[in-house]
């Protein structure tokens, strides 16, 4: 724990000793009733708190998201408990944009810019199962597509993922030591493009993960390629309450996570692993 307390000021080190241009902050909260958890066959209800942080800076961009997970009972904390499971999921990327590092533009037909990414994930979660204890670490290069409005950027990371669950499994525990899974490439896309409808100021949002299996997980079984897209349609309601824009959105958003976390849903995982999500979301930006 205490390192990941670590990494996480050493984030929020990063994104506030690199002098701002421009700076992003916002809290979110998201609900939905059909979230999934492989090995679990309910559907659980889950409200989240996000708190995200998007800045520019002399050499490129920040971006820190963490999201504090609140599921009901069908997730329970425990054993025979009735009480939900909790789980923070930090995320942390620094992309350098090869322009602003080198002054060579890289601007070609559909691209304005080059870049390299580097980053990582890692979450805790207290439940009656896995109780993961993920770590991440991310790097690769970058493509900024060139859109009319917003940005559309495309990356090839590779990852070196660990864990150390201290859950119980189809009859044993796990071993608590850190496991290292192999190292393995994603395929990832992040946007945001605004746009309007009848004079409605909108926005479609969102990620999408193409990542490619793990190897071996700690039960010696093989880890399956996953794909998570989560998108949604925001509504800027700033105006309608006389605060200044992009201030109050709300929106709707979807979650398509095929293979969550590597466990293939068609084997002992279940349909757990394959979560289709509808959710209503709201978000404050300060």
């Amino acid at each position: 724990m205490k390192k990941k307390i670590a990494l996480v000021a050493l984030a929020a080190a990063a994104v506030g000793a690199q002098a701002a241009e421009w700076s992003d902050t916002s809290i979110s909260l998201r609900h939905g009733t059909n979230f999934a958890e492989p090995y679990n066959d309910s559907a659980i209800t889950k409200n989240i708190i996000g708190l995200t942080h998007v800045s520019g800076y002399k050499y490129g961009t920040n971006f820190f998201n963490v999201d504090l997970l609140l599921s009901n009972q069908a997730d329970p904390s425990a054993q025979n408990s009735k009480t939900g499971a909790h789980e923070a999921y930090v995320v942390y990327r620094n992309t350098l944009d090869l322009e602003k590092v080198t002054g060579k533009s890289f601007k070609t037909t559909g691209v304005r810019g080059l870049g390299l990414t580097a980053g990582f994930d890692f979450n805790t979660k207290t439940d009656a199962g896995y109780n993961s204890k993920k770590e991440m670490f991310v790097a690769g290069p970058t493509v900024m597509l060139d859109v009319p409005a917003g940005f559309l950027n495309v990356s090839l990371l590779q990852l070196w993922e660990s864990n150390a669950p201290s859950g119980y499994k189809l009859g044993s525990y796990y071993n608590t030591d850190r496991y290292h899974y192999d190292p393995h490439p994603m395929l990832t896309a992040a946007w945001a493009i605004p746009f309007t409808v009848a004079s409605v100021p909108l926005s479609f949002e969102g990620f999408a993960n193409y990542i490619a299996s793990k190897g071996k997980n700690e039960s010696g079984d093989n880890t399956a390629a996953e794909t998570n897209i989560d998108m949604q349609v925001m509504y800027d309601m700033s105006a309608a309450i006389g605060a200044a824009p992009k201030t109050f959105k709300v929106g709707a958003e979807y979650q398509y996570w095929k293979n969550k976390f590597g466990n293939d849903y068609t084997g002992f995982a279940g349909k757990g692993a394959f979560a289709k999500t509808p959710m209503v979301r709201a978000e404050y930006h300060f």
